[in-house]
């Protein structure tokens, strides 16, 4: 495995902690929630993203840091701040306590009953009418009680496993028969199963629903028969699931990771939540069996686990509380009806998502599958959807008698089962999957297709920012490049011979990739900017990316900042960095941007003195991109899809005054206000809304193209 190699070089002060930039932005993800210009919907929908950030948060991050100070677990990469894991679990319990009393408040105070006065309204089982009851009843006794387990805690029973995010219910129970019987202690599982959402009524304009936890919790006597229910509380445990193997010692990698993947279903316990009038004697009990303190313990008022509401995202009507919809326009050069290998052929195309459709990416798989002038496919998959086209193609390209690579990676966090299941599937029809190099993760996103056009042997790629998943590309924003460049496709071809075999030594023509060279060459690029601003020419780093972590690459930007280098970063989430520091980075300035669609493009532009230069990359600036993981950078070399960055989207993001916040040198976040005078810049609107002209043209085009069509043609039976 590639270790660290690098330190910070500037006083721990001027940098900020990790852990609690992280906070920071999901605190932005939570504004958004508490934001009443959004829609009532869309509101819901951040505060589940934030509630499922902050799971994994604990599961991933805080379980880490539990690790170093209680095991003596070494961090992979020293924090630049040299905050000790104590200090910094200190810090992020204090940090997520206000986090968690703001999304109580948002929901029980402000979204809940928003909501009822549109019509979706949560009700309790006290207040159902007898025929609603009636209702509700036999659906718990047709679905939900055969489906239930009571477990009882005592001498003979330990206290159960209960699974990573899962809902339970903690009850004090005792014997009636028996006078003066000691109290019990009994756990039951809420069915993940079944929908959380139990319909009481649903008619146009109104819904009316229960929480399963709440049914089960009113039937609990049903369950404990003979017993009397004396307390009961909703709880729910975040366990360390963190994903980690010793690669040396693992013959068969996919068995390696099924078996890890069993097994981190029991492991330790990170943080309980419960309900905040849970009786002092559960919590006592959970807090003890869990082997946790109260410094794990949070109290929700109201729901626990707000992603598990999702459903009611997906319920009919209420058109009135949703964003309005986006479709997806086909980018320019593929509407022109040409075969796409020709238009890819003839220049490099950028395609932006979720603006321009993904239908593209796939039609290029689907394409290359079924034409029988296409020799060889390889393809990288790290995080896919359901089933999806991309997987049904190669699958068919293989059945076609093509020589079908799939680079599927089985480390990517939380997608290790589902990317099993589909190498197994990829494996029997024919495809030869590789799971990448030992202690390196596969993050790099491309795809090579090998066409025979004649006498010559042609490469065409698709390198991207974003992973091949249908679903995720009409949430997130990503950029992609269409390239028949020879060098590029030379580049990709050894990319794949790096990932599957045991390739060394090759120069690389125009792909940058790490962990061999990407830190040095990004670097580099910074201090060429210094340069030239030292020599008086116009110097100029604009990047837009999710994290920024890496010290030295913080360090760089710093030095290129004092001799007068202009530094604009983009950055969704973690910055570590602390902008608008006298004497130290007064030239910077770092956004961040949380809007409808998740950003998570890349891209990256400096000045050169006039003769700017533009990459894409699969990279953030930490240290697991540079040191552990396969990643590539690219250059944007055709005219048309590098001015697309430099002319539309870089300056609509940087302009951006509805949804932008601008880091202080605090490390606190503010809205970042248009100047006076000035009309409002929403980016991601901005860009749907050019995505809707742009369409408009294309059909008023065509229409104009058939009205005269059809006047020629009449002119000619006049005549």
């Amino acid at each position: 495995m590639v270790r660290r190699r690098s330190r910070a070089k500037c006083p721990p002060e001027q940098y900020i902690n990790r852990e609690l930039s992280w906070l920071e932005f999901n605190s932005r993800v939570l504004e958004e929630a508490e934001d009443p210009s959004n829609p009532l919907l869309e509101r819901l929908k951040f505060l589940a993203i934030f509630s499922s950030n902050l799971d994994e948060f604990f599961e991933i991050r805080v379980a880490g840091l539990r690790q170093q100070l209680h095991v003596g677990l070494h961090p992979q990469d020293h924090p630049a701040d040299e905050m000790r894991p104590g200090e910094q679990l200190a810090a992020i319990e204090e940090k997520v306590r206000v986090l968690v009393e703001r999304q109580n408040d948002v929901l029980e105070s402000d979204i809940a009953p928003e909501f009822a006065a549109h019509g979706i309204e949560r009700v309790w089982y006290r207040d159902l009418s007898d025929i609603e009851r009636t209702k509700v009843d036999r659906f718990f006794n047709e679905n939900v009680y055969p489906v239930l387990t009571p477990l009882a805690i005592d001498s003979g029973h330990p206290f159960p496993h209960v699974h990573t995010k899962s809902l339970n219910i903690a009850l004090c129970i005792r014997d009636k028969k028996k006078s003066g019987a000691k109290t019990l202690f009994a756990v039951v599982q809420v069915p993940s199963v079944l929908s959380r959402i139990v319909m009481v009524s649903e008619t146009d304009g109104e819904l009316r629903f229960l929480l399963l936890e709440d049914l089960v919790a009113e039937h609990l006597d049903d369950l404990f028969r003979g017993f009397e229910v004396l307390e009961h509380t909703v709880f729910r445990v975040s366990r360390n699931t963190d994903l980690r193997i010793n690669e040396d010692e693992a013959e068969d990698l996919l068995e390696t990771i099924e078996m890890t993947l069993r097994q981190r279903s029991g492991s330790e316990a990170v943080r309980l939540e419960l309900a905040a009038d849970a009786d002092e004697t559960l919590s006592n009990m959970l807090v003890e069996a869990l082997n946790l303190s109260r410094s794990d313990t949070y109290r929700i008022r109201g729901s626990i686990d707000v992603s598990g509401l999702t459903p009611l995202l997906g319920v009919e009507g209420f058109k009135e509380l949703r964003d309005e919809p986006m479709v997806p326009r086909l980018a320019e050069p593929f509407t022109r009806g040409e075969r796409i290998f020709d238009l890819i052929r003839g220049e490099d195309i950028l395609v932006h998502h979720p603006f321009d459709s993904f239908g593209s990416v796939v039609d290029f798989i689907e394409q290359a599958a079924d034409d029988p002038n296409v020799l060889a496919i390889k393809q990288t998959l790290y995080r896919t959807s359901g089933p999806t086209p991309v997987i049904s193609a190669l699958a068919r390209a293989a059945e076609n008698g093509k020589e079908v690579t799939a680079l599927v990676e089985l480390k990517a966090r939380f997608e290790e089962q589902r990317n099993i299941v589909w190498a197994r599937q990829l494996e029997q029809a024919g495809v030869h999957v590789v799971y990448g190099v030992m202690g390196l993760k596969t993050h790099c996103k491309a795809s090579l297709v090998v066409r025979r056009e004649g006498d010559e042997i042609v490469r065409y790629c698709h390198l991207s920012t974003g992973n091949y998943n249908p679903t995720t590309a009409r949430v997130y924003t990503d950029l992609g490049l269409f390239t028949a460049n020879p060098g590029v496709g030379e580049d990709v071809s050894e990319l794949f011979n790096l990932i599957t075999g045991y390739s060394r030594g090759y120069e690389w023509k125009k792909l940058i990739v790490a962990p061999a060279d990407l830190r040095r060459f990004v670097i580099s690029l910074i201090k060429r900017e210094g340069k030239h601003a030292k020599l008086g020419f116009p110097a100029r780093v604009v990047v837009k990316m999710n994290s920024l972590v890496e010290p030295t690459l913080i360090d760089a930007l710093y030095k290129a900042s004092q001799v007068g280098v202009e530094i604009d970063l983009i950055i969704r989430g973690i910055c570590c960095l602390r902008p608008g520091v006298p004497g130290l980075s007064e030239g910077i300035t770092v956004t961040s941007i949380v809007d409808r669609f998740l950003e998570h493009s890349r891209f990256f532009y400096f000045e050169n003195q006039g003769d700017p230069e533009v990459f894409l990359s699969s990279a953030d600036w930490m240290p697991r991109n540079f040191f552990r993981r396969i990643e590539i950078m690219f250059p944007l070399e055709g005219k048309r899809a590098k001015s697309r960055i430099i002319e539309e989207i870089m300056p609509v993001y940087l302009s951006d005054s509805v949804k932008a916040r601008r880091l202080l040198p605090t490390s606190e976040y503010v809205r970042r206000q248009a100047a006076q005078g000035e009309k409002p810049v929403r980016a991601q609107q901005a860009l749907i809304e050019l995505s809707r002209e742009r369409r408009k043209k294309r059909r008023d085009k065509v229409s104009g193209e058939a009205a005269g069509h059809d006047k020629h043609a009449d002119s000619r039976v006049s005549a």
